[in-house]
């Protein structure tokens, strides 16, 4: 028997100086859902993110809640474990830059580097942005000296740093772009990379000095320097693949050979906002270390609130753990995914939270009601042993659908097209009015076959869609799969050959309850 085909994917590490907001949890859900699409198809799946803990900004947040980097480090990384598991993300590990097999494998790739004399020593002056943890020219900045990201104030810097050798990569990183068109997804950020390289490429400043910032990882050759916040982050997706090992013998670490580790990442999915350190730094240092690239970067868009990025800075951020409060965990992460054209910007706005739920109650909510009731109704919670195949062509059609979709990263795409099988099935409903031929069935036995055809049709299609809704909403296709008699959700490859018949299926509660339908 074949391997099946290893998927290995990664959220951004999330920036530990404050709560997870909307935007964090986006990412996670896109990156979930993709993974629970891929594990339906037998792949096998390694699913990572964390918290990235160290630099400028967690060092002053730290001493302005009075806490030493560490402890607030701790506090953030429970806060985010909490909010994934609250979620329902099935991530694989959770990785903290404070790890210790983080520390380890930073503290070789930069001796690497240093090694191949990709790494020199120089002088930096400029201005630096503490928030954004970067450095910009006189030109990039305006007479104000703000920053253009974030608008806060820069400072004028003038230090020891030490730099790698980006600019020796240009030429190479815009070859490869070039010769593998999707590498970058979708086609427009790809572009933005390709105009940002049109310009020379400087230079990177990858460490700090300690008399500034003494929070970091230190530079094993100059104890006075720690590594600058990105290049520590960035590599967080090569130790959790298990490529290197730093245990190993000397030149046996990894680096020559990453077979049998998760390396290189099938997938890196992040915000449009960090698409240069991962299109541009990243490709880069894994070139410059002699290590293969990912396969594949999905830059997503943002929400916003009004023409407004949310964010944290701007202070009109939307809590995701409020809105699964009031609505349960699966309506946050379907609307998100949902609401969202992967790739694009979307605006968040309460009434379409609102529409978004009530499309799963009305629709999916209303046909499992139906499904089960009239099953409890009319054969006593049996599934009637009938071939059931009414809705056959458009299942094949919707798994078609979906199948393309989830391939093209159009997830939006492929919930739309699960939800329109659940509409078609509601149609079946009135189309072949079951409770007609339930009223005649004692007198005429072809209604009753008709009535167990329905049935076990509207059944098997419940099953079918359970296994598309899983990706998005796991919580309540695992409550659906239950009250069908099945002992965890299927499979799309196990769902569309199923035969249920002489299972027990249970009504119970609505899966999606009408009531606060509110968010104000």
């Amino acid at each position: 028997m074949s391997r099946p085909q290893r998927y290995y994917l990664t959220t951004p590490i999330y920036y530990a100086s404050g709560d997870p907001h909307i935007g964090h949890a986006y990412t996670t859900i896109l990156t979930d859902v993709l993974a629970r699409f891929w594990r339906q198809q037998g792949r096998e799946v390694f699913f990572l993110t964390g918290t990235d803990e160290h630099g400028q900004k967690m060092f002053e947040e730290a001493s302005r809640r009075g806490l030493t980097p560490r402890e607030l480090c701790d506090q953030m990384a429970v806060s985010f474990r909490a909010a994934w598991q609250e979620l329902d993300i099935s991530f694989d590990r959770f990785i903290r830059t404070t790890d210790a097999d983080h520390v380890s494998v930073v503290t070789a790739f930069l001796q690497r580097l240093w090694d191949r004399g990709e790494i020199y020593e120089g002088a930096y002056r400029g201005w630096y942005c503490v928030y954004e943890e970067r450095y910009w020219t006189e030109k990039d900045l305006g007479l104000d000296r703000t920053c253009p990201d974030c608008g806060r104030p820069t400072h004028k810097i003038d230090e020891k740093n030490y730099f790698f050798r980006m600019s020796a990569y240009q030429d190479r990183l815009i070859r490869h772009i070039k010769e593998n068109p999707r590498w970058i997804w979708p086609e427009m950020r790809r572009n933005e990379v390709l105009g940002f390289l049109a310009q020379p490429l400087a230079d990177l400043s990858i460490s700090r000095p300690k008399s500034r910032l003494p929070w970091g990882i230190t530079l094993p050759f100059d104890g006075d320097h720690v590594a600058y916040v990105w290049f520590d982050a960035l590599i967080n997706y090569l130790t959790a693949s298990g490529a290197i090992d730093v245990d190993g013998p000397p030149g046996e670490e990894g680096f020559e050979d990453t077979t049998g580790s998760w390396w290189p990442a099938h997938l890196h999915i992040i915000g449009k906002d960090i698409l240069t350190p991962h299109a541009v730094y990243w490709p880069a240092l894994l070139m410059a270390a002699g290590l293969p690239l990912p396969a594949g970067i999905l830059s997503h868009g943002w929400w916003v609130l009004g023409d407004r990025k949310m964010s944290k800075s701007l202070g009109n951020v939307v809590d995701p753990l409020e809105l699964r409060g009031r609505f349960g965990t699966d309506p946050v992460r379907w609307y998100l995914l949902r609401e969202m054209p992967t790739g694009q910007d979307a605006s968040f706005t309460a009434d379409r939270f609102v529409i978004r739920y009530e499309e799963l109650a009305n629709v999916l909510g209303n046909l499992a009601s139906r499904t089960l009731g009239m099953t409890e109704k009319y054969r006593d919670g049996r599934v009637p042993d009938s071939a059931g195949g009414g809705l056959d062509p458009q299942i094949a059609e919707t798994l078609a659908r979906v199948s393309g979709a989830v391939a093209d990263f159009r997830l939006h795409e492929a919930l739309a097209g699960a939800m329109e099988l659940a509409r078609r099935a509601n149609g079946y409903v009135e189309e072949r009015e079951p409770w007609t031929h339930a009223k005649e069935e004692a007198s005429d036995p072809a209604q009753a076959a008709k009535l167990d055809e329905t049935l076990a049709t509207l059944v098997r299609t419940l099953a079918v869609l359970a296994a598309l809704f899983e990706p998005a909403c796991p919580g309540k296709m695992r409550e659906l799969a239950t009250r069908m008699g099945l002992d965890r959700v299927p499979t799309l490859r196990e769902a569309s050959a199923m035969r249920l018949g002489g299972r027990r299926v249970k009504k119970g509660e609505p899966l999606f309850p009408r009531v606060g339908l509110s968010t104000g």
